[in-house]
């Protein structure tokens, strides 16, 4: 059944909506994916604060359009999902990324942070990247390193006293 032209204007302001809360949006490759493993990745983007949504590319194209992005949508092969990311620019590339690597379905197509379009490559390097708690930690593990070689270098003296004190004793 053909979508009437009142219906697809509510597809438009309702992906309008979506952009406007956004974060990242990416876009994924369906073919060949089971409604219940898309259905599976639906509720594990939900949980981390992602939608996915599935609309025509000319109706993406146009809401793109209306909201002054710049991304050629036509251009993107096979039937498009959006994943819109609410909370954190990365989460949504990473649990796609996830999908994609052990379903071995579907592919990654690209995505925008902002309103810069990244290709496919480029998102798949961006899932790639420790999140922002594992960035966090390198970063005071970084900050700690020389105040613990510090520490040691303190305690090594501590230590050989000991061990010359130990010695002298056992001469004796």
């Amino acid at each position: 059944m053909p979508l009437t032209r009142i219906k697809k204007e509510n597809i438009v302001k309702d992906i309008e909506e979506k952009l406007d809360r956004q974060k990242a949006i990416m876009f994924m490759d369906f073919s060949g994916i089971k409604v219940k493993e898309l259905t599976g990745l639906r509720n594990e983007l939900k949980e981390s604060g992602n939608e996915m949504e599935i609309a025509k590319k000319s109706l993406l194209g146009i809401a793109l359009k209306n909201k002054n992005i710049e991304a050629d949508v036509k251009d993107l092969a096979g039937e498009v999902a959006i994943i819109f990311g609410y909370e954190d620019e990365v989460a949504s590339s990473k649990i796609l990324y996830q999908f994609v690597k052990t379903n071995k379905k579907g592919k990654m197509l690209g995505g925008l942070i902002g309103s810069n379009f990244f290709n496919e490559t480029d998102v798949v390097k961006l899932a790639q990247l420790p999140n922002r708690q594992q960035l966090l930690g390198m970063l005071v593990g970084t900050i700690n390193a020389p105040i613990s070689g510090f520490v040691s270098v303190l305690h090594g003296n501590l230590r050989n006293l000991v061990y010359a004190l130990s010695a002298i004793k056992d001469k004796k």
